[in-house]
């Protein structure tokens, strides 16, 4: 994937800059509280632009500085290659896991995001 597939005000204007997309993705992130999740979709959802795979792009080149575990698949699935670190954060935070039953392929839990889910309604302290 490209800059291309990332809204037309998303592609930077200097090479140094952060894209103006990819900064609201990012503040999104950031003022999801801890234990709380948004999916791909629901931060496109929430800006009103772009969508999960934009969202996800965003996350993959510019999101390790911002929470990014907060930020999931749909189906509730851990983020391939990064599963540990996101489970010890989970758990840290007391983000709401479902428990993987012992024939799940690697018994890792999936979140539980009809309790974890957080729709953008009440901001996380020091957002705004």
């Amino acid at each position: 994937m490209s800059e291309q597939s990332l809204p037309d005000d998303a592609r930077p204007q200097d090479a140094d800059a952060l894209p103006e997309y990819a900064e609201r993705v990012l503040d999104v992130t950031e003022s999801i509280p801890p234990g709380r999740v948004m999916t791909y979709g629901d931060v496109a959802e929430y800006l009103e632009e772009g969508g999960p795979r934009q969202v996800g792009r965003v996350m993959s080149l510019y999101g390790g500085g911002v929470p990014w575990w907060r930020v999931v698949r749909a189906d509730g699935a851990l983020l391939a290659g990064h599963e540990l670190e996101a489970l010890a954060r989970y758990r840290e935070e007391g983000t709401p896991l479902k428990e993987a039953s012992r024939a799940a392929e690697g018994h890792l839990p999936r979140l539980d995001l009809r309790r974890a889910r957080w729709d953008g309604g009440e901001r996380a302290q020091g957002h705004t």
